[in-house]
């Protein structure tokens, strides 16, 4: 098969679908890779060490009309489904809810659409989730961001002059980002809380030395999906949730908000009252400013200050890693087309799979997921 990535045209967008080491395994596993010219620059990979890899580096209208699969990291625009190859195969995120015109125009080429943000997660699909290792990476990073723009250190410093305290650290969501926040603030040095209203978060929490906040109740016993995810809580619920979040917001220094909910607008959590009790140095970083924001001020690509605290909103926070992001998303996307059988005469895959039932937006001129 003839695999092809070119170059991510999205602001903010550094990563690159395919890196050098993936095109070495694509090629020694047969298939023929074509990779844009200066497509990975930005995540570090030169287009020699494609070539070193057994890539051809070449344009993209010559990658869109020739590739039998194309891999990408954000869904293609209109100007290069013109492009494609009717029938073939393209992998991304697609974020269906707000993508309905594109999947119209790939499903009038008869290009099937899997959306990869739409892997399960199960056991076997682990080595796939594109969410999770990227999650894992803005987690780390947003951590990174925040101790930038903190006008002090994060750990205990015992000096000759005089003791300086740690730090306190609320992250807000205990999913993938939050834990791996957790986890890099504690190694800083930093006093860690965290909330989420999953119960069963409370233990991951504490298992890496956070203190847990969440008001325990009855609806909270439930308020996790089947897929893993938080639920939209009631309004009763969020009104207590709220009350002892703002309590606990008075003595945090830092706060990383990871609290997003799969294909809906992130729920609002720091409200304008609620910064006004924090200390003036103070700095958040929302990694759901993209969803609409955890915090009542961020904005997409801006620091904003807000008497005194900062509210960092970068964009694709992965992309500020860019190498490791694209290696790993790379790593996800080859261990996704494993599904595909590339001796059959039939058929690629198998619509029966749990994983291509689940991620296969349209396929033979028809849409299957809305």
């Amino acid at each position: 098969m003839i695999i092809g990535a070119v170059k991510e045209k999205n602001k903010f967008e550094n990563r690159v679908a395919i890196s050098p080491d993936e095109a070495k395994n694509y090629v020694k596993s047969g298939h023929q890779v074509l990779i844009e010219k200066s497509a990975g620059l930005a995540s570090g990979f030169t287009d020699s060490s494609y070539k070193e890899a057994g890539a051809s580096v070449t344009s993209a209208k010559e990658i869109l009309k020739k590739s039998q699969i194309l891999v990408k990291i954000q869904l293609t625009s209109n100007d290069e489904i013109k492009e494609m190859q009717t029938n073939s195969i393209l992998i991304s995120q697609v974020n269906v809810n707000s993508s309905a015109d594109l999947i119209k125009s790939l499903n009038a080429k008869k290009i099937s659409l899997f959306a990869l943000e739409r892997i399960p997660r199960i056991t076997r699909a682990q080595n796939m989730d594109i969410l999770s290792s990227q999650a894992n990476l803005a987690g780390y990073h947003a951590v990174i961001d925040a101790a930038a723009e903190f006008n002090r250190v994060l750990p205990m410093f015992m000096t000759a002059a005089g003791k300086i305290n740690p730090a306190n650290v609320l992250v807000v969501g205990a999913g993938v980002a939050g834990l791996q926040a957790i986890a890099t603030a504690k190694r800083l040095g930093s006093i860690v809380y965290a909330t989420d209203v999953r119960v069963a978060s409370k233990e991951q929490v504490e298992s890496l030395g956070g203190k847990f906040v969440m008001v325990e109740d009855k609806e909270s016993q439930d308020a996790e999906t089947s897929g893993g995810y938080a639920k939209e809580m009631s309004a009763e619920y969020q009104k207590k949730q709220e009350a002892l979040l703002a309590e606990t917001l008075k003595k945090i220094d830092i706060v990383i908000c990871t609290a997003q909910i799969p294909g809906r607008k992130a729920p609002l959590i720091i409200k304008k009252y609620m910064l006004d009790n924090m200390s003036s140095g103070s700095v958040i970083v929302d990694l759901a400013v993209e969803t609409g924001g955890n915090c009542e001020f961020s904005q997409v690509g801006k620091i904003v200050n807000k008497n005194g605290v900062k509210i960092v909103g970068h964009a694709n926070v992965p992309g500020r890693v860019a190498s490791n992001a694209s290696s790993l998303f790379s790593k996800n996307i080859s261990n996704f087309l494993a599904l595909m059988n590339f001796e059959s005469k039939k058929s690629l895959y198998d619509k029966n799979d749990e994983i291509i039932k689940a991620t296969l937006v349209c396929a033979n001129g028809k849409i299957l997921i809305k």
